[in-house]
């Protein structure tokens, strides 16, 4: 096995850097689908299974992604670099038309194509810090990506809000996304083309030890249908350490698939009391002829509330717009504090080691103190110290369980391992898409703030999950190896 040598800041930020238009995507996926969604038509018991075509895309695309980039090496791109490319083109194409959509499907399927081209380049980028750092340096690795994501969370999220104080209109006709929200996913866009270019001209890779037998493994290996057989054997050869670190996984990324999708309509409605309004359907009646005086004055009385819905409707849309620009801001405050949290994680463990297990558990544990003191805020600018203790969580799910999992797989089958680990992530993101709402209706009640109570619960969970984690090479960093 290649022994690695140590990498300075600058070659790990670069190698990292790609992350930021990588995150620019989440986040803009993440802020504000919902509100397109909204716009166009859904409601909030639909909005989770709206949302299932993002963790189904993670499920198939990433193992496999993450096996043929094993399988790949290019004498100039590299290994990894091929598809953080792809998956670049292919996610600013898509984040440019996404708020452009003209119906609820149309948006359902934008975000399914993101999603999987977001994947594409996202776990080589994973698989490239194990490829590239010695395991003294990979929780430094994975806490620079962290830092690097939380940049990207806190200004994406922030874009929507800086468009509209440019001056750009925020107000649209029923069912049209704004302006400001259409030159926000354009400007992410371009961050996600750029961002991923800097990190493959700025990057080089190893190439295979044994290039002859790294050549019979790729033939050997080549096809979909091998490719597939070779994802499933090693599911069942999955390392019983990552199996717990699994369990973690699935109750974290529950908790902000419950955040990604509801946080918009409960906030709103909640906190700022500014739901998405609605019209109701106009009634019709050619003539009175033949009618009752109860038929008479049921239309009359719908044709007076459907007016004064008319009337009423450009202001609380506004408002709505106005309180979902906000509540966009306030999610980029978990990014601004995961990127403080991963700085302080990235000067300790340059020099230092940690004990990742129990770092890990106090973060999750903070995140989910913070889901749940949402539910009794009554002043928005409380939301603040909700968000910091969930972008704690966030930096330390971004990169302890990486850096962890890193330690002790193959680091041959690095890239389909990574892949493969991300089955924790969409699995419970598959499973609140079609079972949050009556979840957290059965437990706590109706309204969707209950989802954020819930995904305090899911995190807590998650915090405790990592007492079962005995793995010393995982646990904390031993030694050069």
């Amino acid at each position: 096995m290649r022994k690695q040598a140590k990498l300075g800041f600058f070659q790990i930020w670069n190698m990292s850097f790609g992350f930021l238009g990588i995150q620019f995507g989440f986040a803009l996926q993440g802020g504000f689908m919902s509100r397109i969604f909204q716009t166009l038509g859904a409601n909030e018991h639909d909005i989770p299974m709206l949302w299932i075509a993002a963790p189904l895309t993670g499920l198939l695309v990433q193992p496999i992604v993450g096996h043929l980039s094993d399988n790949t090496w290019h004498p100039r791109w590299g290994r990894r670099r091929p598809f953080f490319l792809i998956g670049a083109i292919l996610s600013s194409i898509t984040l440019f038309f996404v708020p452009h959509s003209s119906a609820l499907w149309i948006a359902a399927g934008s975000l399914w194509v993101l999603d999987a081209s977001i994947n594409i380049s996202m776990e080589p980028f994973r698989a490239l810090v194990a490829d590239k750092l010695p395991d003294s340096q990979r929780s430094y690795g994975f806490v620079m990506q962290t830092l690097i994501i939380g940049i990207g969370t806190w200004v994406a999220s922030n874009l929507p809000w800086a468009v509209k104080q440019m001056g750009v209109s925020n107000e649209a006709a029923p069912g049209m996304v704004p302006e400001s929200v259409k030159i926000a996913f354009a400007i992410g866009a371009v961050v996600f083309l750029g961002s991923i270019l800097y990190t493959v001209f700025t990057t080089d890779e190893y190439p295979p030890e044994d290039m002859e037998a790294f050549k019979r493994e790729k033939k050997e290996n080549a096809g979909l249908v091998k490719a597939t057989l070779e994802v499933l054997k090693n599911i069942g050869n999955m390392p019983l350490t990552m199996k717990k670190l699994g369990i973690v996984q699935f109750f974290s990324w529950f908790a902000f698939f419950a955040m990604w999708s509801l946080a918009t309509p409960a906030l709103t409605e909640h906190i700022f009391h500014a739901p998405k309004p609605t019209l109701s359907e106009p009634m019709m009646m050619d003539s009175f002829a033949g009618k009752s005086l109860d038929e008479i004055a049921f239309f009359q009385a719908r044709s007076a509330q459907f007016l004064a819905e008319s009337m009423d409707y450009p202001a609380a849309d506004k408002a709505f717009n106005d309180a979902a620009d906000l509540v966009g801001s306030y999610m980029g405050i978990y990014g601004l504090s995961s990127m403080a949290f991963a700085l302080l994680l990235t000067l300790y463990t340059a020099k230092r080691r940690i004990n990742r297990k129990y770092v890990h558990m106090l973060s999750l544990l903070a995140g989910s103190l913070g889901f749940m003191s949402m539910y009794f805020i009554t002043d928005p600018q409380d939301l603040i110290y909700s968000f910091i203790g969930i972008g704690i969580s966030w930096g330390s799910i971004l990169s302890m369980p990486y850096a962890m999992l890193s330690s002790f797989i193959d680091a041959k089958k690095m890239g389909v391992f990574m892949g493969l680990f991300n089955m924790f992530i969409v699995i419970p993101q598959i499973t609140a898409a079609t079972a949050l709402t009556p979840i957290y209706e059965g437990i706590f009640g109706e309204g969707a703030i209950h989802a954020m109570l819930l995904a305090g619960v899911s995190l807590g969970i998650a915090a405790l999950s990592n007492l079962f984690i005995v793995n010393k090479a995982a646990i904390s960093y031993q030694g050069e190896k």
